[in-house]
């Protein structure tokens, strides 16, 4: 009766709930490992010199897991070594409400924020236009285009600024 549709590009996500660093902080390191293929961004991450890189790490290694398991459970055909990074975002979680004495007997409220970290990849697909490009001709893209009637128009040199003149010196006297 009803077909299960298999997407042409699939992908394949993993995530890590409340980790007790803010999203800002996160959004560090997963800046650097976005578009990245996973065996490249897994060694970015782990040379990453911050608290939450090989929490990254691990929530990109538990992505590309996912993606064999799924493949070989749906009978996808992934090639695991031509994965990228497709997305990776860090969510803000709830927050958690705290006290901090304060002087004369009073309190200050500051709050612990909480990420949620979730990365997705998929297979990298060879484009079309890439193909095409690769089968032109060099000569044919090297070519300077030439246009027919249209002379080049100059653009005007920047006015040149003159040095100030100084006022001739005063020649002594001599009596």
């Amino acid at each position: 009766m009803h077909k299960a549709v298999v997407p042409t590009h699939p992908e394949f996500r993993a995530e890590a709930r409340f980790q007790r660093t803010s999203p800002q902080k996160a959004k560090l390191v997963l800046d650097l490992i976005k578009g990245l293929r996973v065996e490249k961004a897994v060694t970015v991450a782990a040379f990453t010199n911050k608290r939450i890189a090989p929490v990254v790490e691990k929530v990109l290694r538990s992505a590309v897991a996912n993606a064999q398991h799924l493949s070989d459970e749906r009978g996808l055909d992934i090639d695991i070594d031509n994965l990228y990074v497709k997305t990776a975002i860090a969510n803000e979680g709830p927050r958690m409400k705290r006290i901090r004495p304060a002087p004369m007997g009073r309190a200050f409220r500051y709050q612990r924020r909480i990420a949620h970290i979730i990365i997705t990849v998929a297979e990298k697909r060879p484009t079309v236009a890439i193909e095409a490009a690769a089968e032109t001709p060099e000569h044919a893209t090297s070519a300077p285009k030439k246009t027919a009637g249209k002379k080049a128009v100059a653009k005007k040199a920047p006015a040149k600024k003159s040095a100030a003149k100084k006022a001739p010196a005063k020649k002594a006297t001599a009596k």
